[in-house]
């Protein structure tokens, strides 16, 4: 007796948690349809970094005077 109804607690909890599910799908594709890409900042589209930019001597000469020019 205690079994079955364990079973059925089990396909009730299978069944709230499935509607769960529905409704944050639903969310989840209201929020994406709202124009979003869904991409972050400082991914590429295939999920790896984007290799730093690399910054010449000069460059960072410039910034540096503008530093101790501070």
């Amino acid at each position: 007796m205690a079994l079955t109804q364990a079973v059925k607690q089990l396909q009730k909890e299978k069944q709230r948690l499935e509607a769960e599910l529905g409704r944050i799908t639903e969310a989840l594709e209201a929020l994406n349809s709202l124009g979003g890409n869904g991409r972050r900042r400082g991914k590429a589209g295939n999920g790896r970094r984007r290799p730093r930019r690399t910054m010449s001597a000069a460059a960072r000469a410039r910034i540096a005077a503008a530093q101790r020019a501070r």
